[in-house]
């Protein structure tokens, strides 16, 4: 049968008037799905972001410390307190009435420099003795101030009294203070996916209730908590050596958050920030918004730029169980306050023979000196007579004493200055003093941190100095760090 067909044009004007009126349809469809699915996305960051600043307890710092309003940086370096306690941990302690009877088992000082780029991370032992309010009365006049434990500064008086107790102790001022309870510390570990660790040695320790062999693990949050509190068993069983572990995990935190996908994966990273959020109290300035804030400006700081330190101690000579600050504390504290990295040395570098201001008048032959060892290295001074004898220094003799101090001390008889410039000349940075218990001879002590003997500019001879297979150790200023970026095995 025959049908009568429709012209191609006349379908293809049909095609485009129904096209016409299905695709305000189709776009109001695809419109609705994309505002509901903002909605819901937005919305959900909205409940996320609530979510995490509700989690937040606070504490009030300004009142405690008697200032009305705690000043706030917009620009230059900042410096975090960070204090790991229990403080939740079988209590129910809210933010603003968290003065004492809490616990502070781990204190870091977090210095950031004003440019963000570099982290410096301070360890405070928690058995350094240092002065401290009488029972953290914050009126008390720091000349009233008695040497206490620095953790029962937070026992007793929470964290307003810490703060006041480090500002004092380091001339360092505490912008912000953050509290994590150990109760969230597992979450946070887990969220992460395990951290990993290196133990040179098998462990077992039944009150941290962790039990490793020697290697490398990636341990669960469970584990993470007994390996940064475990203290009795490992070592020496004091809280430097814990330290170093906490150190060496904080390292190993920083490399696995860089090197994962935690911060490209929505759900971990709200899991992470979940359980860190529920585990933390700050101050009243230290909301979300700050983090946030903090976070985003020291972004592009690498793990190299994170440098770990634990203040330098020595042992308090009234109990031997607890530690004072040694001189190298203030070289710290100095070092922060002046916002200099804490991994680089301003002097650098081999130490090279320095001009005399005046030329030296009086030839190496015509000296008599003793070259004492005070830095418990043997051989230090028998290098150091070997290189005066090749300048022509012929009447050199050696001693050592017990004492321990830095650097190195030139001594003179009266009227053997000039004699005391040569010997001096050849010992770089070296000091210069009078003692009049001595006779015609001069007397070189040599301390930590003593450089190589050097040429003098009257010396006599050609031959070369010789090489020296011993040296002095470190000076006691010396800040010993390492950065995040070290295998955490080293």
């Amino acid at each position: 049968m025959w049908r009568w067909a429709v012209p191609k044009e006349t379908r293809r004007n049909r095609a485009r008037e129904r096209s016409r009126e299905t695709h305000p349809l189709r776009l109001r469809r695809v419109l609705t799905v994309l505002v509901v699915l903002g909605v819901v996305l937005g919305g959900g960051l909205g409940f996320a972001w609530w979510r995490l600043e509700g989690n937040i307890d606070r504490v009030s710092l300004g009142d405690a410390l008697g200032e009305e309003d705690r000043p706030q940086k917009a620009e230059g370096p900042l410096n975090i307190l960070l204090v790991g306690s229990d403080t939740r941990e079988g209590q129910d302690l809210p933010g603003d009435t968290l003065t004492s009877g809490a616990r502070s088992d781990t204190t870091l000082l977090a210095h950031l420099s004003a440019d963000r780029e570099r982290v410096t991370v301070v360890s405070i032992p928690r058995d350094s003795m240092v002065p401290m309010p009488p029972s953290c009365d914050l009126d008390t006049t720091k000349d009233l101030w008695r040497v206490q434990q620095v953790n029962s500064a937070f026992s007793m008086g929470g964290p307003a009294c810490l703060v006041a107790t480090l500002e004092a102790d380091t001339g360092l001022f505490v912008d912000h203070v953050a509290i994590v309870d150990f109760s969230g510390f597992r979450e946070m570990v887990d969220a992460l996916g395990g951290v990993p660790v290196c133990t040179p040695v098998d462990i077992d320790d039944p009150k941290a209730r962790l039990r490793l062999s020697a290697g490398r693990h990636t341990l669960d949050g469970t584990q993470a908590l007994g390996w940064v509190r475990a203290r009795y068993t490992l070592g020496d069983g004091s809280d430097l050596g814990r330290i170093e572990r906490q150190q060496q995990f904080l390292a190993s935190v920083v490399q696995e958050a860089t090197r994962t996908s935690l911060l490209l994966r929505p759900d971990r990273l709200f899991g992470f920030l979940d359980a860190a959020t529920q585990s933390l109290t700050t101050d009243e300035d230290l909301g979300l918004g700050q983090m946030k804030d903090i976070a985003q400006s020291v972004k592009d700081v690498g793990v190299d730029n994170v440098a770990l330190v634990t203040v330098p101690v020595e042992t308090y000579p009234a109990d031997p169980n607890r530690v004072q600050w040694s001189a190298a504390a203030e070289t710290l504290w100095q070092t922060l306050r002046e916002d200099r990295s804490v991994t680089e040395s301003e002097d650098a570098g081999e130490p090279t023979p320095q001009p005399s201001p005046t030329p030296l008048t009086v030839s190496p032959d015509d000296i008599t000196v003793t070259v004492v060892n005070a830095t418990g290295v043997d051989g230090l001074a028998a290098a150091a007579a070997r290189a005066l004898r090749v300048q022509g220094f012929a009447r050199v003799t050696t001693s050592s004493v017990a004492d321990r101090p830095d650097g190195v001390v030139v001594a003179h008889g009266p009227g053997a200055e000039e004699e005391a410039r040569t010997v001096a000349a050849a010992f770089p940075d070296s000091g210069v003093e009078e003692d009049p218990t001595l006779g015609d001879h001069i007397r070189v002590t040599i301390g930590a941190g003593a450089a190589s003997v050097v040429e003098v500019p009257n010396r006599l001879g050609s031959e070369p100095l010789p090489r020296s297979r011993v040296s002095a150790p470190p000076p006691s200023t010396t800040i010993k760090a390492r950065t995040a970026d070290e295998d955490i095995c080293s």
